[in-house]
């Protein structure tokens, strides 16, 4: 059933201003900068998600609206080639125009045309495009997200490791003090996998269908920043055994040996690899010392697989991952980090993408990408589900991304 207009205004409104909320804390030097290509600055976030709505809802569905300016067709579109072309994602941070003010005067724009467009739709048009402002609400928590990740990272190659957010923002969600790890039994069998048609989803969540699973066991939390420094201390990124060919040959050319955000702490000197108090972590509330307990995150995913293998496990099937989502005993499934899997992104047997221009959405990206599941310290409230399907380039480390284990049993 579709949303009633007050439903949809509602949830309209509270995406919206979440994201400026998310921005609120930065500068706006902070929010133009681009610290890497595959990152974009939160003023291009904040203009995208906006393009969005006004590309592909008012400028269609709203008789007689005019864009903001027409050139941000050019700036802001993302991927979408049918939508024309576009100012190169590399090149992002070079748009100091326009000003953050007025890519909030635009954001006022488009939000107001949305609440005419919303305010005079009748019954059978507000259930023919309701999908469609849904589907535009979340392709803006994704951006939400991304926010926080490309802000953290930019803020990282910052000398002075500034704060983005109040330390608790991350200790509610992200750290905490770990159990010694459970193996839990699942029986494997037949099961039934994706999106069952309740709610909202992504195209890429379905179609269901059945999946034959071995037995197997699975790690009842996370693996944690203590374990992970006991890999580090055992030689993890000098042991080619113990690494994938490409992620070998990745750590060798880039000369990695601990995650993305881990530094040696200049106060303790140099020390032993294992002597944790050597290590300082930045993340939301700034560099800090490193937490034991808390989930390791801003793995690759060679790095989350070398770790398996040096761990004497493996990283889970997506299939794997989501028929444990609900077992027994089963602990941090969302809300700390994306876990990793084993599976490739591919489609479901039986996908089609959606129709129009959001078919660009998510099939054309199902090749050399990973698939993750659960969420993040950064993952809006809401945002997550059982069947959700995030992926990734298989070296990215800039995403909240970590390690859940399973063994065959």
């Amino acid at each position: 059933m579709p949303m009633v207009v007050p439903e949809l205004q509602h949830a309209y409104d509270e995406v919206r201003r979440h994201s400026m909320a998310l921005a609120e804390p930065l500068s706006a030097e902070d929010q133009n900068v681009q610290s890497m290509p595959d990152a974009s600055p939160t003023k291009w976030h904040l203009a995208h998600t906006t393009w969005f709505f006004e590309t592909i809802v008012l400028a269609p569905h709203l008789p007689g609206y005019r864009p903001f300016d027409e050139r941000y067709a050019y700036l802001f579109n993302s991927y979408y080639e049918a939508l024309g072309p576009r100012h190169a994602r590399p090149q992002r941070g070079l748009l100091t125009r326009p000003s953050l003010q007025e890519v909030h005067a635009y954001r006022r724009h488009v939000d107001e045309s949305m609440a005419r467009l919303m305010s005079t739709l009748d019954e059978s048009d507000l259930a023919a495009l309701e999908p469609t402002i849904t589907l535009g609400l979340h392709h803006e928590q994704q951006h939400q997200e991304l926010i926080v990740t490309d802000i953290v990272h930019a803020l990282s190659c910052n000398p002075l490791m500034p704060v983005y957010r109040p330390e608790a923002i991350e200790t509610e969600r992200g750290a905490g003090h770990a159990q010694p790890l459970e193996w839990l039994r699942q029986p494997g069998g037949v099961v039934s996998i994706g999106h069952d048609g309740r709610g909202f989803a992504f195209d890429n969540e379905g179609p269901r269908h059945e999946f034959l699973l071995r037995p197997y066991e699975i790690a009842h939390r996370l693996v944690t920043c203590g374990e992970y420094a006991a890999f580090i201390a055992d030689g993890g990124y000098a042991r080619p055994e113990l690494w994938l060919s490409d992620g070998w040959a990745a750590i060798q050319r880039e000369g990695l040996r601990a995650p993305i955000y881990w530094f040696r702490s200049e106060e303790s000197g140099h020390g032993e690899p294992d002597d944790l108090e050597n290590w300082r972590v930045f993340g939301l509330s700034g560099l800090r010392a490193l937490e034991p307990g808390a989930p390791v995150s801003n793995l690759s995913f060679y790095e989350a697989a070398a770790y398996a293998e040096w761990a004497g496990a493996r990283l889970p099937t997506e299939f794997e991952w989501e028929a444990a989502f609900d077992a027994p005993g089963i602990e941090q499934m969302t809300e700390h980090v994306w876990q990793w899997t084993r599976s490739s992104y591919d489609p479901y047997p039986g996908f089609r993408p959606l129709a129009g221009v959001a078919a660009e959405y998510n099939g054309k990206f199902m090749v050399g990408q990973q698939v993750l599941r659960g969420g993040s310290i950064a993952t809006p409230p809401g945002h997550t589900r059982r069947t959700y399907r995030n992926f990734f380039p298989p070296a990215a480390r800039w995403q909240f991304t970590g390690v859940r284990l399973v063994r065959d049993n």
